[in-house]
């Protein structure tokens, strides 16, 4: 049971500095904070850092970066923030998101200088809403890899992990400063550990399905992508504490987990030309608007399901992906040589699909609109053989959470701030506005990685007398 309690108990022991979850964000923070001359402690409640950054693309939207600039990529913060807003529809704080967009670079480039991650620019396709090629990736294009080369930077710095550790409960003093925290671990037995900074890096409230049904119930019942550790506690603790809380109704969907495989197929299927159409074979909206907000378009269709179509060009740009290999692998993807066999193999009208498909073709063409208002490229033209996946919509992970300052320090419902205690990834409100259709690819990791870096950099000045 996850608690908040003001209290004056003692602590068997205290340390300086406790960050909560080892995932993307608490580990930036760790490595931040142990440069800036802090001894951070990472309490995880697996038994293997994962977290939600393991089930993503590994993905970090930045601009001005030298990667781009090797491959004459024009890009700024600036323009990199205006991306940010405009899919949000201007509903973050705009310091926030300038904070964000002007860390970005210095943050790629101080894991790939420091830490020797290998980066590359995605330069062969390009995600809904941002204006320039700015996805940084590593080779295999795996969020598994990044957690990966986190924990193992991590390792190599010292930095010490307390794993199978959850965290059930935190302790304020009557002054508004956290004293401590209670953890239990695998074995049952139960710890107090006080501390004179806290870090909550620790989840999003995905994985909870009363919060869930509470806060977008519009997906209360879809499938759940993400990592069973998101149990809102941060959430619960803020509350708890007098904390301020933003954005909880904000989320990142997916429209493209291919089913009943449960693998994601990369969203480069729709943004290179491929279409939805739904069981009766029909297109049901302009695909390229987003995925995160395309994931409840497809639960409203019949039977919560539809199919990716596209042909061997675009199938070419995603075997990049781990995932989408591994989809090929599993059977997930169905091949034909016209599009009538292919529709027979989908079970779905192939007079209906052939007509979606002559009026895509004929956009394609032209460079017009088609009738949902989506712009298809000429380069999009076909290029056989013919491929389908079948999928769903599926949550992934939350966006709301505490609000922080532009040093990552938790603000309080009756303003101010705890003078003690920071906020970062899942745990923080991020930058995607209020809803679903505010996500702009990338946001999760992007504001994962900055804040976690801000945070740990600020937790180790407050350490200081």
């Amino acid at each position: 049971m996850t608690s908040a309690v003001v209290s004056s108990k003692a602590f068997e022991t205290k340390v300086p500095l406790l960050i909560v979850g080892a995932g993307a964000a608490g580990l930036c923070a760790a490595l931040a904070a142990q440069e800036a001359g802090a001894e951070p402690i990472v309490i995880e409640r697996d038994a293997l850092p994962a977290g939600s950054t393991a089930l993503s693309a590994g993905l970090i939207p930045a601009a001005g970066t030298r990667f781009q600039r090797a491959k004459g990529i024009d890009d700024t913060p600036a323009l990199f923030a205006g991306d940010i807003q405009r899919k949000a529809h201007d509903e973050n704080d705009a310091a926030m998101v300038e904070l964000i967009a002007t860390n970005a670079g210095p943050t790629i480039e101080w894991l790939a200088d420091r830490y020797g991650f290998p980066f590359d620019v995605i330069d062969n396709f390009n995600y809904p809403g941002h204006s320039a090629f700015r996805m940084h990736g590593l080779p295999t294009r795996s969020g598994a890899e990044l957690i990966d080369r986190l924990r193992t930077a991590a390792e190599a710095s010292g930095i010490t992990v307390l794993t199978g550790s959850r965290v059930e409960t935190l302790f304020a003093g009557t002054d508004g400063r956290i004293r401590g925290v209670e953890l239990v671990r695998g074995d049952g037995a139960r710890e107090r550990i006080g501390c004179d900074v806290l870090v909550l890096a620790c989840n999003g409230y995905g994985g909870n399905p009363a919060l869930v049904r509470q806060l977008i119930p519009e997906m209360a019942d879809a499938l759940y992508f993400g990592h069973p550790g998101n149990q809102g506690d941060a959430v619960e603790w803020g509350r708890a504490l007098g904390a301020s809380l933003d954005h909880l109704g904000a989320y990142q969907g997916h429209g493209s987990v291919a089913t009943p495989h449960n693998i994601l197929i990369t969203w480069a299927v729709i943004m290179e030309g491929g279409i939805q159409i739904n069981a009766d074979g029909r297109r049901f909206c302009d695909e390229s608007r987003g995925y995160s907000e395309q994931a409840a378009e497809v639960l409203r269709q019949p039977g919560g399901i539809a199919w990716n179509v596209f042909d061997g060009r675009i199938a070419d740009i995603a075997r990049q992906f781990e995932d989408f290999r591994n989809a090929e692998k599993g059977g997930a993807l169905l091949t034909a040589s016209s599009l009538d066999a292919l529709a027979a193999r989908m079970h779905v009208p192939a007079a209906v699909l052939a007509a979606e498909w002559d009026e895509v073709e004929r956009c394609k063409a032209s460079g017009g609109l088609d009738r949902f208002g989506r712009a298809f490229g000429t380069a999009h033209a076909f290029a056989g053989p013919w491929h389908a996946v079948k999928v769903t919509g599926a949550l992934f992970h939350t966006q709301g959470g505490l609000v922080v300052d532009t040093s990552a320090r938790v603000r309080r419902r009756d303003g101010g701030v705890f003078p003690n205690l920071f906020a970062a990834g899942g745990a923080a409100a991020g930058v995607s506005g209020k809803t679903a259709s505010g996500y702009l690819s990338g946001n999760g990791l992007l504001a994962a990685t900055v804040l976690g870096r801000l945070a740990g950099q600020a937790a180790a000045r407050a350490l200081r007398p």
